[in-house]
């Protein structure tokens, strides 16, 4: 189960808890449940305030409220246990997901892997790696307006049944400073696209001199290369004569502090999705394909043989892992309107 799945989960419960009158009839169903990270010295590996929410409308205490949910939401398929704390927080444990499970379902997915299980199948055929994310025009208006809304107008098709949604209310967007100047013609469309997506909308962008640099320093950079690099790895074992396939084995421990990084937030990116959709907060998609980089990058090391190795079911296992990584990485670039390069 990932977090986004949850958060439906979440929803599902407290349905079914009014249907089947557990919970007055008046009670509040939430479109959407906020499911974060637990904090440090919190109970669990997320928790969602949904109780405190409901309560209100219910009448009820928020404590009541969640063990109520507690009851059913600790019988669903993929949560371990569920926890209450303080006045009705609800912890969650979610068991243990394969490396072969996550990297099978986003090899079926592939760059719609994060998008709502209803949403938009369209096919969109103007982007070498858009098929099947929506890309909907808005009016031609300022430069970081126009660029901040097609992006939210895109993550936004990732959530809905609808082919064609419909503008979500936009945030107030801060222009490109005037004194920046032509930011296209200096950095190019998809580095300068990527600073006015970097902060939040209603932030002034920064176009400093490092958007230009090919090196780790820039994080634009970091998220394109991170992307060629596993393209680089697909052809860097089929010159050594294997290719990728996801199966379980045993790391060691060394091995499985960068790996378990990478699933981690492989898991998380439907969660952070869905997240940039609700705020209308394309910065959020961001700072996920960056986190997501680094963690490929670390992880591209333990990938390939080394000296006389020969290939293995971890060599097969971690490649598809590594693959499934671009895959994730190419969806995010290309729902920010950016080119994901084969090489780089």
């Amino acid at each position: 189960m990932t977090p986004a799945d949850l958060s439906r989960t979440v929803v599902r419960a407290v349905r079914c808890a009014v249907e089947d009158g557990e919970l007055p009839v008046d009670a509040v169903v939430p479109e959407r449940v906020v499911v974060e990270r637990t904090r440090p010295g919190g109970v669990g590996e997320y928790a969602t305030p949904v109780a405190f929410q409901v309560a209100r409308a219910a009448r009820r205490a928020p404590g009541e409220v969640a063990a109520v949910l507690a009851r059913r939401l600790e019988v669903s398929d993929g949560i371990e246990r569920v926890e209450i704390t303080g006045a009705g927080f609800l912890n969650f444990v979610l068991r243990k997901r394969s490396v072969a499970d996550l990297v099978r379902e986003i090899h079926a997915q592939g760059i719609r892997y994060g998008c709502a299980p209803d949403s938009d199948q369209e096919q969109d055929q103007d982007q070498d790696h858009g098929q099947g994310l929506a890309v909907v025009p808005t009016p031609r208006t300022e430069l970081r307006a126009r660029v901040v809304r097609d992006v939210l107008l895109r993550i936004a098709a990732t959530q809905t049944a609808e082919p064609a949604p419909s503008a979500p209310s936009s945030p107030n967007i801060a222009p490109v400073p005037a004194g920046e100047g032509d930011v296209v013609a200096r950095f190019g469309v998809d580095a300068a696209a990527w600073a006015m997506l970097a902060v939040a909308p209603h932030e002034s962008p920064v176009f400093a001199g490092r958007l230009l640099a090919q090196d780790e320093s820039n994080e634009f950079f970091r998220v394109r290369y991170a992307h060629s690099r596993a393209r680089a790895l697909t052809r860097n074992a089929a010159q050594l004569g294997f290719g990728s396939l996801p199966e379980e084995f045993e790391s060691s421990p060394r091995e499985a502090v960068g790996e378990d990084t990478l699933l981690r937030v492989l898991g998380e990116h439907p969660l952070a999705l869905e997240a940039a959709a609700h705020h209308r907060a394309p910065e959020r998609l961001v700072r996920q394909l960056v986190e997501l980089a680094d963690a490929l990058l670390d992880f591209q090391y333990r990938v390939l043989p080394q000296g006389d190795e020969k290939p293995s079911a971890a060599h097969r296992s971690r490649l598809a892992l590594a693959e499934a990584a671009g895959t994730v990485l190419a969806g995010g670039l290309t729902l920010l309107g950016m080119d994901a390069p084969e090489r780089l």
